[in-house]
């Protein structure tokens, strides 16, 4: 069971990084839910926003996106019990801000997006919501101009 997971999960970040146009994986960790299911919900909200994406691709280090699309999940928590990590930098506890190196967080993603294909190419985000049981991880890509590009020029 636990190799058939192991080549699950590498298939479903292969999907995730071989996206149009894409530069990176990003990787979205969840904690802290009152359950698996509403982690993962949280994960998927984070991973598929637009705004998260794009931050991705522009390298910003934005923490304000990632709360506002853990906000909307649908899934209740306490905004007081937010901690948002990208990679080793914390930017947010008990739902407040820290102060970082906004640039070495900014590094670290254009690490990513140089690194090894599946191996050292991913952002990692890790979220925490509260106290709860649950966890969920969620993968995706960033929003490039390329994407855009190859799906403005498709046709049917």
């Amino acid at each position: 069971e636990a190799m058939l997971t192991a080549v699950c999960q590498h298939l479903a970040k292969a999907i995730a990084r071989d996206g149009e146009g894409a530069t990176c994986l990003v990787e979205v960790q969840v904690t802290g839910a009152p359950d698996d299911k509403g982690a993962r919900q949280i994960a998927k909200t984070i991973v598929g926003s637009s705004l998260v994406k794009s931050a991705i691709f522009g390298r910003d280090p934005n923490w304000g996106r990632i709360a506002g699309a853990a906000g909307r999940a649908g899934v209740k928590f306490d905004q007081a019990n937010l901690r948002i990590q990208l990679g080793d930098f914390l930017m947010m506890e008990n739902g407040q801000p820290l102060p970082f190196d906004r640039g070495a967080a900014s590094n670290y993603m254009k690490q990513a997006a140089a690194g090894a294909y599946l191996k050292d190419d991913t952002v990692l985000i890790s979220v925490s919501v509260g106290n709860g049981n649950g966890q969920g991880i969620a993968w995706g890509c960033d929003l490039s101009y390329d994407y855009v590009k190859i799906n403005a020029e498709y046709t049917t």
